[in-house]
């Protein structure tokens, strides 16, 4: 029987760290960020449409952005836009894809890729990806991507694989969630280390086997919902099923677990794109290492990041490694590499009114 392959789009992120450009009721996926014309969750789709038509595509979404998903990827059935009712981590948001799909289809192999990531070399990329597809083929193998570092990056997570010139599919032997620099810069020297891109890929059965094994409760939740997935019944069932589950992520729960866990090197240009830093290296910068978004006049201003409406002339004097960013009715000035500040940025301004997040 020929499997098929199924994308999974998971899109249900708040993006807080693009703080006030995204915002709680638009957030960054659903953002032309690029300036490419289409937003980081059209460019996922488009990338991905050259495995799988539309009718192959699963979007797992905040239910608050049901309408955003169907307004920017008309040719999604909307059966498989799946809406979470509460914010639940990868893992629920895996196991609800995995399930349902696996109801309609036992003999799928599944891609899962995040919804707002960077791939400049595509080519490349899918390469890796159709390496991937012929390495889930064993037993309950789980493949990753992994990204080989240039820099000791403390944003990312990391894997460990076991070194194997004579195989492009390396084993996997830890997984580190985000280290201090020290650490990283130890990952980085040591050569066997590569960041983790959020990307899995595996039979449909091999997903389903590792939640049973390694996250049974979650497993006994969505194994009931066979009976009420593309029913009437299903938005109900959901709704019960994501108040019995916990907030766990799918590398906690499973990935660095599991004794099956594979990894795919990448090399293809890839940026998670996770804060204002990121998509700084990602621009085009002027002399000064400035990625100026906005009518400005810069006088000894480097390594900054000026994103301001065209309509309003922006002047600068004396900054380095600075964001200027207003969007809508919040203006924000802050250290570029502040990332790590934005949660408490983005409480404070809560705590001001719901209209500033």
């Amino acid at each position: 029987m020929q499997e098929k392959t199924y994308i999974v789009i998971m899109a249900g992120g708040i993006g807080s760290r693009f703080w006030p450009y995204s915002r709680n009721n638009k957030p960054k996926q659903f953002l032309d960020i690029l300036g490419t014309g289409r937003t980081l969750l059209q460019m996922t789709f488009d990338r991905f449409s050259q495995i799988a038509p539309a009718e192959m595509f699963y979007v797992v979404t905040n239910k608050h952005y049901l309408t955003l998903v169907k307004e920017q990827l008309p040719d999604i059935p909307e059966n498989q836009i799946l809406t979470e009712p509460l914010r639940r981590n990868t893992a629920t948001c895996v196991a609800y894809a995995n399930y349902k799909i696996s109801k309609n289809d036992p003999h799928a192999k599944v891609i899962v890729t995040p919804a707002d990531h960077l791939i400049v070399r595509e080519d490349k990329f899918h390469q890796k990806i159709e390496l991937a597809l012929t390495a889930c083929n064993g037993n309950n193998k789980l493949i990753t991507i992994g990204i080989k570092p240039n820099r000791p990056e403390t944003g990312y997570g990391y894997i460990q694989y076991i070194s194997d010139p004579n195989n492009h599919i390396k084993k996997v032997k830890t997984f580190t969630e985000k280290p201090n620099l020290k650490l990283a810069k130890t990952f980085l020297e040591s050569g066997d280390f590569v960041w983790n891109s959020g990307m899995f890929v595996w039979k449909v059965q091999s997903a389903l086997f590792a939640f049973g094994k390694y996250m049974p409760e979650v497993a006994e939740v969505f194994e009931e919902g066979m009976a009420f997935y593309d029913t009437e019944k299903e938005e109900e069932f959901i709704k019960k099923a994501y108040s019995l589950v916990k907030n766990t992520s799918i590398d906690y729960g499973i990935m660095e677990k599991s004794d099956e866990v594979y990894m795919v090197l990448g090399d293809f240009g890839w940026s998670d794109l996770g804060s204002w830093m990121s998509l700084h290296e990602n621009r085009k910068k002027d002399p000064d290492n400035n990625v100026v978004e906005a009518n400005a006049i810069l006088y000894e201003t480097q390594n900054c990041y000026i994103k301001v409406d065209s309509q309003k002339l922006v002047v600068v004097q004396g900054l380095d490694n600075y964001l200027v960013n207003e969007s809508e009715n919040v203006l924000l000035i802050c250290k570029l590499d502040a990332e790590k500040k934005f949660r408490t940025f983005v409480s404070d301004a809560k705590n001001k009114g719901e209209d500033y997040v």
